[in-house]
């Protein structure tokens, strides 16, 4: 039986539910607008052609915006903007698997999946050491480089988010290494390539060339960019090896997670013996998990392609609605109090995918021919 007590609390909390849902609203509409703005761009020849893909071009918009109009409105739009950042991250990272089939694995053979765990592995490494003791960077820092360069740029950035608890500059800087590196890539490669068909330097291939493409260009956009720009065979087979690297992020993740919550358990003196054991503290990236699963689904090839292609649509507009939210809430102050050495570390991580992925890519094909 309602009181007149408990109906006044009703009253009171009615205005507030509806105005905190509102604001919810207003601001997934608002990512939502950036992201469909993005996308638009994103359909652009010029900016396909230069590998700026909507995810990159909807962090821009939502950082442009989220520095001049958006501060009239924060109040109003925030809890929509968070909402975006991490919840339809999570799903639009496991809707990806619908991008991609162990059949991939296939296509470029062991020597191919060798070739990505090295790069993905090796980059990691020289950018936690030439971050953390070269540069002084913040240990989240030069780990959100290290994903974004050895993976899958933007997208394992923020995927890596929940895992880190990184903050939104943090994010954003990483994110603009991959921009800057990834499109110069797409740039360097084909003219490496061409110098080297000149001067005969090495023996190469339209298919080894894509290997080595695929195996250390940062973004998909920028692989499709780089891999088109010599022939066909050169692009789809670009584009298969970065899929097998792309399919390495969850895995990745996982041991990102129990490496923290281990390295956290030491500093704090916590026995390894203890009934926890070796997850104890973890930050389990549950949605890695799904995303594995979604992928071995989406290799079993019973949806027809029509669907797997409409939910790739929709997967790049949560993934763009969730860029935008990044965007939003990054201060221009925050980016220069980052300085130079981000991008120092990124381009030092740059002449390495070119000169230690081509010495992995030769290396292991020969060993494997």
């Amino acid at each position: 039986m309602l009181t007149r007590k408990n109906t006044q609390t009703v009253r009171d909390a009615l205005p507030r539910w509806l105005q905190l849902h509102t604001n919810l609203m207003l601001g997934l509409l608002l990512c939502a607008g950036l992201a469909a703005g993005a996308m638009l761009l994103g359909d652009m020849p010029w900016l396909q052609a230069h590998g700026l893909s909507a995810l990159t071009l909807a962090i821009l918009l939502g950082f442009i915006v989220g520095n001049t109009l958006f501060t009239q409105v924060a109040g109003h739009c925030l809890p929509g903007v968070h909402y975006a950042k991490q919840y339809l991250l999570r799903l639009g990272i496991i809707l990806y698997g619908f991008r991609l089939t162990f059949q991939d694995i296939g296509h470029v053979g062991m020597a191919g999946v060798l070739i990505d765990a090295l790069v993905v592995t090796s980059t990691f490494a020289l950018a936690l050491l030439l971050g953390i003791r070269v540069f002084k960077l913040e240990c989240g820092t030069a780990m959100l480089i290290g994903i974004g360069s050895s993976i899958c740029g933007a997208a394992a950035i923020m995927a890596a988010e929940p895992v880190l608890k990184a903050r939104a500059e943090q994010i954003t800087v990483a994110v603009a290494t991959v921009v800057v590196f990834g499109t110069l890539a797409i740039f360097v490669y084909p003219l490496l390539h061409s110098l080297n068909l000149h001067w005969g330097l090495l023996e190469t291939t339209d298919f080894a060339y894509g290997m080595f493409v695929g195996s250390t260009i940062h973004e998909v956009a920028q692989v499709v960019a780089a891999g088109a720009a010599i022939s066909p065979v050169a692009a789809d087979t670009a584009v298969i090896a970065k899929m097998v690297r792309v399919m390495m992020l969850a895995p990745f993740l996982i041991v990102l997670a129990v490496y923290l919550a281990r390295r956290q358990a030491i500093q704090v003196a916590m026995p390894s013996t203890s009934k926890q054991g070796v997850f104890a503290g973890v930050t389990v990236p549950w949605f890695a998990f799904i995303f594995i699963a979604v992928a071995g689904f989406n290799s079993l090839q019973w949806l027809p392609e029509t669907m797997t292609v409409q939910i790739a649509q929709v997967d790049t507009g949560l993934l763009a609605m969730a860029m935008a939210g990044l965007g939003l809430t990054t201060e221009i102050k925050a980016i220069r109090r980052a300085g130079l050495k981000p991008l120092m570390l990124a381009s030092l991580l740059f002449v390495w995918l070119i000169v230690g992925g081509a010495a992995l890519n030769y290396a292991i094909t020969a060993v494997f021919a």
